[in-house]
């Protein structure tokens, strides 16, 4: 045979995409925390997206294509009238609960928003369930919901422990596909091999850059990002299950494989299994709606505003000690030019909390930035420092700490207490303390879109493990339309 010809064997699947497959179709959750943990995550993630349809630069890009569009048995868009095709409402609800920045968060050598899947989770749900009923067969449970929230957090956590797309310049949510993909497979009926086909699909289309989630281009496209990472795994799994095929060696082929072309020839490396370990894990956003790295440094913030609120022109220096990921990612100086800008900027999410005593999602808006210019004066001031113990803590498997400290000097030599917080509010270790307070924040975000008869109902409902597991999910998602 002549050398230059290729063997045109098909090759058996990448382990990774059957480790997956195996997990989605054969692993029992057994997890009483994760179960309890989902329900959490549920309520909060679906807060979040109540809370965005607030904001008109979201809600103008929710809805059908085409206006007037009717769609039997189409999945409800929570908060509105919507009745979309899968798809497009897997689309409007990974928009809406990722667009303020509010949703739980994952933090390791790649970060992420698991609670994004829930895009995807819930069109697909209430989809197939309205469609069973139509052909006299039981709907899907919000049991089922959870479990494949449960599983949909670890996949794309599970992968992100070790593997980093962000330092070669690919966005997280290429993890979001990838976990949509393969819980949206199984749920449509797909068997083990149609689930490995779906998930090749998801690696084939490899990644949108970071461009837009950085200085000096950040900007709304990470508000939606989810939104079309959830619609694209929903549009794969039904390609799949239409027959399309797969394409086994997509990680590993040579030159034309994932890892080739863009993970600079590495393989993934994993040190956990698949099980429920992301969900039990998993960091609540209950504070303030901004990038994780900075919620202790606004919360440190909050604690020094009485000290400093009316000494803010005395103000010589703000010394802020934080962990690489924190520089990496949101440290930036200049000119903010949008909420998206501002939401991701260390300075910003410190400097008002330090001089307004909190620090909600108004606070992006062009309006509040513009009539505060102390934001801006308290920026210039600031100095930030590595701490490599924060840092070391950050990746500690057993710590997973997201730490930092904030000291202010004064212009006549005397200085503020250094305030330094490790974990957030919304860490596993102050689980006792967070779930209340998440609990007001849903009630809060209940009522921004519904009378107060129907919030008490849903926040009902939710607060009830037993309950919510068996009801169905076209009747929980009917609960949800206004």
């Amino acid at each position: 045979m002549s050398a230059n010809v290729e063997l045109n064997n098909r090759p058996d699947p990448d382990k990774v995409l059957v480790d997956i497959a195996n997990y989605v179709c054969d692993y029992e959750i057994d997890s009483n925390e994760a179960y309890d943990t989902a329900r959490n995550c549920l309520m909060d993630t679906l807060g979040c997206g109540l809370l965005a349809l607030r904001f008109p630069e979201c809600s103008k890009l929710l809805g059908p294509l085409v206006e007037g569009t009717i769609v039997p048995n189409g999945a409800r868009v929570p908060g509105t009238q919507f009745r979309l095709d899968p798809i497009k409402a897997a689309w409007d609800i990974g928009c809406i609960v990722r667009w303020l920045d509010y949703n739980d968060t994952w933090l390791a050598a790649e970060w992420g928003h698991p609670s994004d899947n829930l895009g995807a989770i819930l069109a697909v749900a209430d989809y197939l369930s309205q469609q069973n009923i139509a052909a006299g067969k039981a709907p899907l449970t919000m049991r089922d919901v959870l479990t494949a929230m449960i599983k949909a957090h670890e996949i794309q956590g599970i992968i992100a422990l070790e593997n980093s797309f962000n330092r070669v310049g690919l966005c997280h949510v290429l993890l979001v596909r990838v976990a949509s993909t393969a819980v949206a497979t199984k749920m449509l009926g797909g068997t083990r091999e149609q689930i490995i086909d779906a998930l090749s699909q998801a690696w084939l289309d490899g990644s949108s850059l970071r461009t837009y989630r950085h200085s000096p281009n950040a900007g709304p496209r990470k508000s939606w990002a989810a939104g079309d990472a959830t619609s694209r795994a929903v549009r794969l799994a039904d390609f799949t299950m239409r027959g399309e095929i797969g394409y086994p060696s997509v990680l590993t082929a040579p030159t034309w494989g994932f890892y080739d072309v863009s993970f600079k020839g590495k393989e993934f490396e994993f040190t956990r299994s698949y099980g429920s370990y992301v969900m039990e894990n998993i960091l609540f956003k209950i504070s303030f709606p901004a990038e994780f790295h900075s919620q202790t440094a606004a919360e440190a913030a909050v604690r020094l505003h009485p000290k400093v609120k009316d000494r803010l022109d005395e103000i010589e220096k703000i010394v802020i000690h934080t962990h690489e990921s924190a520089i990496r990612i949101i440290s930036k100086s200049g000119p903010l030019n949008n909420p998206a800008d501002r939401d991701h900027c260390l300075q910003y999410m410190t400097a008002v909390p330090l001089a307004f005593g909190n620090l909600v999602a108004e606070h992006y808006e062009d309006s509040f930035h513009e009539a505060h210019p102390i934001i801006d004066e308290l920026r210039e001031k600031m100095e930030i420092h590595e701490n490599p113990t924060y840092t070391k803590e950050y990746l500690e498997p057993e710590k997973r700490s997201i730490a930092n400290a904030l000291q202010v000097y004064f212009k006549d030599g005397s200085c503020s207490d250094k305030v330094e917080i490790n974990y957030p509010v919304g860490h596993r270790r102050r689980r006792e303390e967070g779930i209340p307070l998440l609990e007001s924040k849903f009630k809060a975000n209940l009522a921004t879109r519904f009378p107060a008869k129907r919030c008490n109902e849903i926040f009902e409902l939710c607060k009830d493990q037993e309950k919510l597991e068996a009801t169905p999910v076209n009747e929980f998602m009917s609960m949800l339309v206004i």
